[in-house]
């Protein structure tokens, strides 16, 4: 089942069929452990609809309201060795392995819904940065109580440049206006996603191709629930949160985001984020 928060309401799209839920509070809506019995029993003859093209070309928004987004970093080897690369000149890189090893991962905040995009919206690119990449990640929707009941696609907008000049001025890197981007739906589900799950990434510039790649969320070193417990340990979350597990997705030090760059994050079973870059 997949949820989509639209301007006329939550968009449901359940075994091919799709449904409008008008007057739902997202807040009251995803922060709910039994969401999948309970949004099924609201599905009817009445609220389907059969054009749906308009409202989800038009009417998106993001699936977030009153929710924190955090994010987990070094999650990935990949990750790992990036930011080793980037801050090897400031002395901070043996920081990043230790926290690939450790037992603690790597939490920070990143974003609130004002800072955050959703499909075809626009990300941005800090202008006091040199370095800058999206990240795609998984993205874990969870309620107030810790459960994960479902999953979405996530851009970490990253400055790559503040971060390697010193691991201190992460928050600079990570959280500024536009610095997220979620969507385009929530996949509600009970189940692990497969092993086999590929996230991929897609950069168009000018119309051309200039960035494609993609990874398995096996890579994931972490267990995600182990992540979630270690988020909710000390921090209460009365709408439920957002959490980005990480990109295993690099792009070698070579490249950085321009302006009007078309980002594409994919991943199996969710679907496509599109956003251009601001």
């Amino acid at each position: 089942m997949k949820v989509y928060n639209t301007k006329s309401g939550i968009l449901v799209e359940h075994e091919s069929k799709f449904h409008l839920l008008d007057q739902v509070d997202w807040d009251e809506f995803i922060n709910d452990d039994d969401i999948i019995a309970n949004t099924y029993i609201k599905l009817n003859d009445s609220n389907r609809i059969k054009d749906v093209n308009s409202i989800i070309e038009n009417e998106l928004k993001v699936p977030v309201q009153s929710q924190e987004i955090w994010a987990s970093g070094v999650t990935y080897y990949n990750s790992k060795l990036g930011r080793e690369e980037e801050s090897k000149e400031s002395g901070g890189s043996s920081f990043y392995a230790r926290v690939y090893e450790a037992d603690r991962p790597e939490l920070f905040f990143k974003a609130t819904a004002h800072r955050t995009v959703g499909n075809k919206g626009i990300v941005r690119i800090r202008k006091d940065s040199t370095w800058n990449v999206p990240e795609p990640e998984l993205t874990l929707v969870i309620t107030s109580t810790g459960k994960v009941i479902g999953y979405t696609i996530g851009n970490d907008m990253s400055s790559r440049s503040i971060e390697g000049e010193n691991p201190l001025y992460l928050p600079q890197a990570k959280t500024y206006d536009g610095c997220a981007a979620l969507g385009p739906c929530v996949l509600l589900t009970n189940e692990s996603l497969p092993t086999d799950t590929k996230i991929s990434l897609t950069i168009n510039r000018g119309g051309k191709n200039v960035f494609d790649k993609n990874i398995g969320i096996d890579q994931i070193k972490r267990k995600l629930e182990d992540i979630v417990e270690y988020l909710y340990r000390e921090c209460t979350f009365p709408h439920g949160s957002l959490l980005m597990t990480g990109t295993g997705i690099i792009p070698s030090s070579d490249f950085t985001l321009e302006i009007d760059d078309e980002v594409i994050i994919s991943i199996d079973g969710i679907g496509s984020l599109v956003n251009k870059v601001g």
